[in-house]
This record gives structure tokens, sequence and C-alpha cells, in this order.
């Protein structure tokens, strides 16, 4: 069995309980039927023997027997005999010698030879003459042999029927079953060829077939995604990684040359020293993610107090933004604590506020809110900068992604890692956040967290 294909399992199955079935449902109504038939013959002797006495009568001394007496009931055979026992009237079927004794109101099965009969036996008064006996006699083997042809019918039929559902079964399992044979080439084809575009897509329908499908495609699709952001991040980290490598190794030839100037080995030690600590950064982020992404990366939960903490970023971003020429404005409600890890905290804020200010445009501003309810706690970082399309505020959760890479500067900034974290701290501590932008105008990143009290080290999962 193990060796025979789903729909062969399921035809023989299905035709073996079918056959079940169809047996014994043929075992009840044969002993229905047989109870049914023998039962009437019974009935139909009885009925015949009193029916009789009506077709006698007694004139002028004389008993007078009609001759409809034996045709009353086919297969049914009358004789009369008086209260002596002796025959008056009437005769017995070949073959029936037993029960000479009258044995008033009561139903006789009685064997004689190979055959079998019911025997009716009944006394009743007739008018002028006194009592008359009258016997019926029938044959059971009759009755048996309808048995017989109707047992003999079915087992005739029953292998026809079997055939017929094996074959109704095998069809309609093959057709039940034939998205499953789309799908095993799908997958065979996807495994030899790598091509994760090939899709099922069986159609409409809510049955288990359709609605397996329609999962392996949306499997496929996710794979396929997944698969594409693996391409993507591997060519965006060795882009991100290939500058200031390019750049290290750079500085590092020109001081390792003879009569290199203290001068100038200072200041190449100086742009290593630079590039070391972007890469740095950018490795720092990549392992934040990674561990994101496997469920590893733990939250230390503390009491923080936000006000506090935003109100010293900001103070230390505006080094950050004088050199741009950007006015950084807060409106920052006190005291506003929340149960949440301080150092991924100062993460959101650094890198909210350093994308502003990277996005920004000299003699611009930069306004951070923070506020809470008895509910929740908002934040926003708004700035009126250059803005992003609508058609990419829906990308820049996308890690490495850059609206305008041309713009960006900084250890640390334009990396395309900022705003993807800032997106799994929020969602890390049950909270969301939203982005509105115009371009040529400014964006704004508002940020809602739930004011909870207790948490656990459960984080979801970054995608």
């Amino acid at each position: 069995m193990k060796n025979l294909s789903i729909k062969l399992k399921i035809t023989l199955w299905y035709t073996a309980f079918m056959a079940l079935l169809i047996i014994l449902t043929l075992i009840v109504l044969f002993s229905i039927s047989s109870v049914r038939v023998l039962s009437d013959a019974r009935t139909r002797l009885k009925n015949t023997v009193l029916q009789a006495f009506s077709e006698i009568e007694y004139e002028d001394g004389l008993l007078t027997f009609d001759d409809d007496i034996n045709y009353l009931e086919e297969g049914v055979y009358i004789s009369v005999y008086d209260t002596q026992g002796y025959l008056l009237y009437g005769r017995t079927p070949a073959g029936f010698s037993g029960a000479s004794t009258l044995i008033m109101d009561q139903m006789q099965q009685i064997g004689s030879g190979q055959d079998f009969w019911y025997v009716y036996d009944y006394c009743q008064p007739v008018d002028g003459y006194g009592n008359l006996w009258i016997r019926g006699v029938a044959s059971q083997t009759r009755s048996d042999s309808i048995l017989r042809i109707i047992t003999n019918a079915a087992l005739i039929l029953l292998p026809f029927f079997v055939a017929l559902i094996a074959l109704g079964g095998y069809l309609i399992t093959a057709k039940a079953l034939r998205p499953l044979s789309g799908m095993t080439e799908t997958a065979q084809a996807i495994s030899e060829g790598n091509d994760l575009t090939r899709r099922i897509r069986l159609g409409g329908g809510r049955d288990e077939v359709h609605v397996l499908a329609h999962t392996f495609d949306q499997m496929m699709e996710r794979l396929q995604s997944t698969f594409e952001r693996e391409k993507q991040f591997t060519s965006d980290v060795s882009h991100e990684l290939r500058t200031p490598v390019a750049v290290i190794l750079s500085q590092c030839e020109y001081a390792s040359q003879e009569g290199t100037p203290p001068e100038e080995l200072r200041g190449s030690i100086g742009v290593i020293g630079n590039q070391a600590r972007k890469m740095s950064a950018l490795i720092s982020q990549l392992l934040t993610l990674a561990r994101a992404d496997s469920g590893k990366q733990k939250l230390q939960y503390e009491l923080v107090n936000l006000s506090e903490l935003a109100e010293i970023i900001v103070e230390e971003q505006g080094i950050s933004a004088e050199e741009k020429g950007i006015t950084l404005e807060t409106d920052i409600q006190p005291e506003i604590l929340l149960r949440a890890d301080e150092t991924m905290m100062m993460r959101l804020f650094i890198n909210l506020i350093s994308n502003s200010i990277t996005y920004g445009k000299p003699g611009g501003h930069t306004l951070v809110t923070l506020s809470a309810d008895e509910t929740e706690i908002t934040g926003s970082v708004q700035d009126d900068g250059i803005g992003i399309p609508a058609d990419k505020l829906d990308k820049i959760w996308q890690r490495f992604y850059q609206v305008d890479p041309a713009r960006t500067s900084g250890s640390g900034s334009g990396s395309g890692l900022g705003l993807p974290m800032v997106k799994w701290i929020v969602q890390a501590h049950g909270g969301r956040i939203e982005v509105a932008s115009h371009l040529g105008e400014g964006t704004c990143f508002t940020f809602h967290f739930p004011r909870q009290t207790d948490r656990t080290d459960e984080n979801p999962d970054f995608s």
C-alpha cells in the first residue's frame, strides 16, 4: 500500500467501503424480503382456506362444491374433510405425504422429501350439514425459489456495481487530485531549475485542494520575496562595505610609502579610523537586525524616562544640525515613563533625528514632540526637508533602501538601515509607526507606544 499512489489508495478504500455497504444492504434487504415473502405466503394460505368455506353449500341433503375452490389462489391446494378425517373433496399436491392429523387454526411447516410445505387446517360449520375441515397446502420451496432468484440476481449484478463504483471513484478522485499533479510538477520545476516565479494559480474554489494550492502559491511568493531580499541584502552589504574598505586600503598603501610626512600619516590614520567606525556602525546594525530576524535579540526592559532621553538626544544631535544650519525644536511633555529597552529607545531617537538632518534643507527646522495620555505615548519627528515621493513611502522600511543616495553623508548615516531599525524597535515594544510626507515640503514620522507597566522579553519577528 505504501508504494501506491494516493489516487489509487483512495479508489481502493472507496470501492471496498462501497462494496461492503452494498453487501450489508443486500443482506438486510434479503432478510427483510425473506421474512416478508414467507409471511405473505402464510397469509395467502390462511385467507384462501377461510375463503374456501364460501364455495361450499348443502342443499337437498347433498354437499356441493364450486369448481372455483381449486383456483382461489395460485399454488394453494384445497382439500375438504369431514369430522372423521375422510376426504370429501379436493386434492393434495404431488409429493406431499405428511400431516395426516388435522390441527385447528395452526400454521404447520412440513417436510416431505426434498420439499417443504405450509399446511393450514380450519374447522367451520356449514349451514344444514355441520362441521367441515378445510386444509390448505402451499409450497414453501416455491417461496424460497423466489428468494433464490433475487439472491442470484444480486450476486450477478454485484460485481458490475463494484466495477462501476471503482471506475467512478477513480475518475472523481483523479479530477479532484489533478491540481496536486500540477503542484508536484511546479515543485519539481522549481527544484530542478531554481525558478521561484512558477505558480500553480488554480483559480477560485474553497475546497481543500484549492486552499492547499493557494497556500502553496502564497508560500512560493514569500520564498521568492525572501530569496530576492537575501540577494539584494548581499549585494547591498557588499556595496556598503566596498567603499570604506577601498578607502582604508588606499590610505594604508599611501601611509606605507617611504617619505610620507607625519602630518599626512596622521591624516591617513584619521581617515582609516573614520571609515573603520563607519564599518563598525554598519556591522553593529546588521548584527542587531540579524538577531531580530532569528528572534535572538532580547530587550532589557527597565523604567525609562522618555522625556529626559529625548532631550538628551536632541542636545547631542544639535552639533550635526548646526553644521547644516538646521534648527532643532522640541515640544516634549515632561516625566513620560515607559518600561522599555533604554538603548533601543536611544537608537530610535538618534535614527529619526539624524535622518531628518541628513535629508533636511539648509536653514530648515526639525521638530521633536512627545506626549502621553492614559492609554498611549505618542512621539514624532517632523522636518521641512526634501520629502519622500508618495510611490516610495512603502519602500523606506526596506533594508539599504535610500530615496536619494547622493544626499547621504556622515558616519553611520545613509546606509539604509536606520529606518528598518526604527520600525523593528517600535514593533518590538508593541507599538506602531507611520510616516507622512510631501515631496519638497518635508516628512513626519509618528510612533505610538501603549502605556504598559509589565513586559516580557518576547519580540516579534522583523521583516
